[in-house]
């Protein structure tokens, strides 16, 4: 007789508001206009979501010179550089902003605390658009740090003039390091502690931390360059309990199951909540399993539409 494998499901997991909000935005979009609708970078960071709003008819761009002039763009959940806003209205483009609001509040602290005259240091990670567009924010007073090197070799104009922020998909234990480290090095070091680090990172990562430390395996179902997807892979790791990242099911290979009893399963913010019901089918089709649902908290956050597409 075949052992039934349990699956713990943390909850929450999946689409965060942000997430739901800039999708949304792009289907109705494409639902409503007749022309194309253009969106600069990936809307969120999921492969699932884009191939499907892709194939739905939605132009996704690197830049926008790629975007013929005049036409309607979206801009990703992640956020823009100031410069971006600029170039768009240079050219006559009809910008429907999808950031996510907890980015935005990010930005705007950004800017109030260089129009004080401080030194801004962005913990974040390289190369991301939410960093990128954050930096954008106050180039010439924002310094970006992901490590505690980073803020050991830290060096300011004025020492007591110094505020943080943090991107919003980072890993709470190591933010908290990294921020405790910056004001032992700058005592009067300003910043929103931990605050920066959205709901939804904080939830998913709380919630994988009960299930974890029960499982023999963890798989996060997220795309490679889902910053908070890969947060919860590296936490689960910090537990001590092997883990994967996974795009989708067929990812998932048998072999990852030898001798595996317990398999914790969530899902980052961008990954739709079908792809996670897909990886169960995936292992059920191996074998009997029992699904276990643990709930740290309850979402009930919703952000508003922008008005260009609130009556669509």
């Amino acid at each position: 007789m075949t052992t039934r494998r349990t699956i713990l499901l943390a909850s929450p997991r999946s689409f965060c508001a942000g997430v739901e909000r800039a999708v949304d935005i792009v289907e109705r979009l494409l639902a409503a206009r007749s022309g194309p609708i253009y969106v600069r970078k990936q809307i969120v960071h999921n492969t699932r979501v884009v191939d499907d709003l892709r194939q739905r008819g939605a132009i996704f761009v690197d830049e926008l010179d790629q975007v013929p002039e005049g036409a309607t763009v979206v801009f990703s959940a992640h956020g823009v550089a100031p410069v971006v806003h600029q170039d768009a209205a240079r050219r006559g483009l009809d910008v429907v902003d999808a950031t996510c609001p907890l980015v935005t509040k990010v930005h705007v602290e950004a800017r109030r605390y260089a129009a004080r005259g401080d030194t801004v240091v962005l913990i974040g990670h390289a190369g991301h658009e939410e960093v990128e567009g954050t930096l954008g924010e106050a180039p010439e007073q924002t310094v970006l740090v992901e490590t505690l090197a980073d803020v050991e070799a830290l060096q300011v104009d004025d020492p007591d003039r110094v505020s943080y922020l943090t991107q919003t998909t980072l890993a709470v234990d190591e933010t908290t390091a990294l921020i405790d480290a910056l004001r032992n090095k700058f005592p009067g070091a300003r910043g929103p502690d931990t605050a920066d680090i959205c709901y939804a990172t904080t939830n998913r990562q709380s919630a994988l931390t009960v299930i974890a430390e029960q499982a023999d395996l963890v798989l996060v179902v997220g795309s490679a360059n889902s910053s908070n997807s890969v947060r919860l892979v590296e936490l689960a790791e910090r537990n001590g309990t092997t883990a994967y990242l996974v795009d989708r099911a067929d990812d998932v290979p048998v072999s990852w199951f030898d001798g595996v009893q317990v398999v914790g399963l969530t899902a980052g913010a961008s990954a739709p909540p079908e792809l996670v019901n897909e990886v169960i089918e995936r292992i059920a089709s191996w074998g009997p399993v029992e699904v276990i649902e643990h709930e740290v908290t309850r979402e009930t956050v919703r952000f508003t539409l922008p008005p260009a597409v609130r009556q669509v």
